[in-house]
């Protein structure tokens, strides 16, 4: 029988094509090796820097961001910041933050309900947020927010000798965020619908890790989810600060951690909005209060907005400041 014997020009073109297919494999490997080693922490998620400010000082400040809001034409009125306080320094303040392109309106009632309780409550406005062009709200950075978050503490420090923090969606990121480190002043924790990660019909797990890289970095064009007003860069924003959670949330001042969230809710993952709060608990010995909204109570992901509570406004309000105090 006759060996064939193959052409050295075909040997070599062979050649050729397995070596490019090497380096393209060589290339992807690296890829993934970098979105996944990629740094997602900045000094200013990993070390807030703490002010004392006296009741006056923080009062001051307060009521400057809402004049700034008041005087700003392109701030909708019903979004401008809230502060809501006594005449004096109480016993608790609280700092209220809203969720990615909402603003400080989901809370006008339960800001309301906590002063008439005694609190002084401060509800700031997200950067970027309550503009008469929503679509602004996209451009917040993550540095932003944790400058937001924390120099909004600092005022409800000053505002009141035990403070805690009231977190919705977006919010309730930046929420765990304070209560794991500011432990010089965070006693307690509400997150409501906290967007840790998305559902897992929004976006699987697998995927998380590049989102937060290419988006929260904006090494990708932004892309609109959906038929929302939320975009990828704009969500990788709040997943790079959800990154940047302690492994050991210790604070040795927290009295209580609780999460609400709603069995309806399309868009954040019902587990992880329930076992990070839990975590934070039992890093410090505490036990986290946990209610969820059935589906019959036709709750979607806003869960404070009054609009969106409808009669059940006064009855949620109720049970909000329940699980705050603990």
């Amino acid at each position: 029988m006759e060996e064939t014997v193959r052409p050295a020009g075909k040997r070599s073109v062979w050649r050729r094509i397995g070596l490019v297919v090497g380096v393209l494999l060589a290339v992807l490997v690296l890829l993934v090796g970098v979105l996944y080693l990629y740094p997602l922490g900045s000094d200013r998620l990993q070390h807030p820097e703490v002010k004392t400010l006296s009741f006056a000082e923080a009062s001051a400040v307060g009521a400057a961001a809402v004049q700034r809001d008041t005087g700003d034409g392109q701030v909708r009125a019903e979004c401008r910041s809230i502060l809501r306080v006594h005449p004096e320094k109480t016993a608790k303040s609280v700092l209220m933050l809203h969720g990615y392109t909402s603003c400080p309106k989901d809370y006008v009632a339960l800001a309301q309900l906590f002063y008439d309780r005694g609190y002084n409550v401060y509800v700031p406005r997200e950067p970027h947020h309550g503009l008469t062009d929503i679509d602004e709200a996209s451009q917040v950075k993550t540095d932003e927010l944790a400058d937001y978050a924390n120099d909004a503490m600092n005022v409800v420090a000053g505002l009141g000798t035990e403070t805690g923090v009231i977190g919705m969606s977006g919010g309730g990121v930046l929420a765990t965020w304070l209560a794991e480190y500011r432990t010089d002043t965070v006693t307690h924790l509400l997150a409501l619908s906290p967007f840790y990660q998305p559902a897992a019909s929004q976006a699987p797990s697998y995927v998380l890790r590049p989102l937060t890289v290419l988006y929260g970095f904006r090494i990708l064009p932004d892309r609109r989810v959906g038929d929302t007003n939320f975009t990828l860069s704009g969500l990788g924003q709040y997943l790079r600060v959800k990154s940047n959670l302690r492994d050991d949330p210790v604070n040795a001042r927290l009295r209580s951690v609780a999460v609400a969230v709603s069995a309806k809710d399309p868009y954040i993952d019902l587990d992880a909005a329930t076992a990070i709060p839990a975590d934070v608990a039992q890093a410090n010995d505490l036990k986290a209060a946990v209610h969820e909204f059935p589906a019959e109570f036709d709750l979607g992901h806003n869960i404070v907005n009054p609009s969106a509570l409808g009669s059940h406004a006064t009855e949620v309000g109720n049970l909000y400041f329940a699980l705050y105090e603990g």
